[in-house]
């Protein structure tokens, strides 16, 4: 067994690859003990307190903190053993790296946390949606940020020229930007839609042939879902370039009637008629605005055609309000004796 042991692999025994195996499976092991203990207990502890803080914390850390425990009880393994100096570099900094990158994952966790339970709360009472827009932006913006730093710091523990790996990101950032010219009109579209306010969530618009709600503000798109139920995603750059029409802003909706009445109404019935569309406005004041249009206003080909324009007050049901009241003009008419026209011809013939 000795004999065994004694053997030589990679420049050590068998026994010190067994040692640093230990190593690292011990530190595993006590790494799943640590995140049992914060489920069982910490946590249980931390619930109990007023504050917050501490619940957030465990939350954000445990597992980081388990992570981070777990990779440096294998580096103290892979340590016990010996390597050529080259061997060893490369191993400190791929170890390097990763504790690099465990501690932005720690700060992308802690930043989110901080956000969801103070931030997020406190902007959903504002009466602006503005700031809701910004909000996911922000946050992804900051992350790419923290996880941008974290990789040049984990390039620079690892011994890379810093300098250099800059420099050639400003060349790359370059040829990046000459082909990501698109992407670069949509973030300015969507300085557009913050700067003009020409629509803000839940309002319904018209713009790029689509009409629609608007659902989602984002960096790049916005999303709307059609009144056929349909979700479409369009371009910010739309918004910079092309024409939008805010179909919420409208103060009241316009509905205008053409009511062709036959050629044989005299002008007594004219204007009875007339008067009973003054009399339905009168009586639907709730929902619609004062003083609508009516006139008489053409001699058509096979109608005299009375006109009744009238708004649809903010906030009404338009359909159900036009519902009624063409269902009160039909109701009157008929009762008061008034025809509605439909297309006729008249032919005269003569016998020769």
């Amino acid at each position: 067994m000795q004999d065994f042991l004694s053997r030589s692999f990679l420049n050590n025994t068998i026994q010190d690859w067994l040692i640093a195996l230990g190593i690292a499976l011990a530190a595993v092991v006590v790494a799943r003990t640590i995140y049992w203990v914060i489920e069982k207990y910490v946590k249980k502890i931390t619930e109990k307190t007023q504050t917050k803080i501490d619940d957030i914390l465990i939350n954000t850390i445990e597992k980081p903190m388990v992570a981070a425990s777990g990779l440096a009880g294998v580096w103290f393994g892979v340590n016990y053993l010996s390597f050529s100096e080259s061997v060893d570099h490369w191993i400190n900094s791929f170890f390097a790296v990763l504790i690099t990158l465990v501690g932005a994952w720690l700060v992308t966790r802690l930043f989110d946390s901080l956000v969801d339970e103070y931030l997020a709360p406190i902007l959903a009472d504002t009466e602006t949606d503005l700031d809701d827009v910004l909000l996911p932006i922000v946050r992804r913006g900051v992350k790419v940020i923290i996880w941008v730093m974290a990789i040049i710091m984990a390039l620079d523990n690892a011994g890379y020229d810093i300098t250099t790996v800059l420099a050639g990101l400003g060349v790359g950032g370059l040829a990046l930007a000459l082909a990501a010219q698109d992407s670069a009109k949509n973030i300015f579209g969507v300085f557009t839609i913050f700067t003009d306010t020409p629509f803000k969530l839940g309002e319904r618009i018209k713009a790029g042939g689509y009409d629609g709600t608007v659902t989602e503000i984002g960096l790049r798109s916005t999303k709307i879902k059609t009144l056929e139920g349909r979700t479409v995603i369009i371009p910010n750059a739309e918004f910079s370039d092309g024409a939008v029409e805010n179909v919420s802003s409208e103060p009241a909706r316009k509905v205008a009637l053409n009511l062709g009445l036959t050629y044989d109404m005299n002008a007594k019935q004219i204007e009875k008629a007339m008067q009973i569309l003054r009399d339905i406005a009168a009586d639907n004041e709730e929902d619609i605005q004062e003083n609508p249009s009516i006139g008489f206003n053409a001699f058509g080909d096979f109608a005299l055609n009375v006109v009744f324009v009238y708004y649809i007050k903010k906030g009404s049901d338009i359909l159900g309000t036009q519902t009624k009241i063409n269902l009160e003009i039909l109701k009157r008419f008929n009762k008061g004796k008034i025809e509605l026209a439909f297309p006729t011809q008249t032919i005269l013939t003569k016998s020769v």
